[in-house]
C-alpha cells in the first residue's frame, strides 16, 4: 500500500513536507496582507500543492509529480496562492455577515 501511495503522490512525505513549506512561505512573502501563521502557511501550501497539481493536470499540463521538485514547487505556488485568494475572500465574506 505505501508503493501505491508513493506512485499516486510522486513524491515521498519528507519531500511533500518539504514542497508544503516553501509553497507556504512562498506564498507568503507573494500575498500582501497578513499571513496566517507558519503552520497555517505550511499547511495552505500543502493543500495548495493538491490543488495546483489538480488544475493542472485538469489543464493538461501534468500532475505535481511530473514536473521534478522544481516544477511541483511552482505548481503548488500556484495553487496555495489562488487557494490564499479564495480563502480571503470566504474570510471576507463571512466577518462582513456578523
Amino acid at each position: 500500500m505505501n508503493h501505491t501511495l508513493n506512485h499516486a503522490l510522486g513524491h515521498g512525505l519528507l519531500a511533500w513536507l518539504l514542497i508544503g513549506i516553501v509553497a507556504g512561505w512562498i506564498t507568503g512573502k507573494v500575498m500582501k496582507g497578513s499571513g496566517y501563521g507558519v503552520f497555517v502557511d505550511m499547511f495552505v501550501g500543502l493543500v495548495g500543492a493538491l490543488f495546483g497539481g489538480y488544475l493542472s493536470s485538469y489543464f493538461g499540463f501534468g500532475g505535481v509529480s511530473e514536473h521534478g521538485m522544481v516544477g511541483s514547487i511552482l505548481i503548488a505556488v500556484i495553487g496555495a496562492v489562488l487557494l490564499t485568494v479564495i480563502l480571503r475572500l470566504l474570510t471576507v465574506n463571512r466577518r462582513s455577515n456578523f
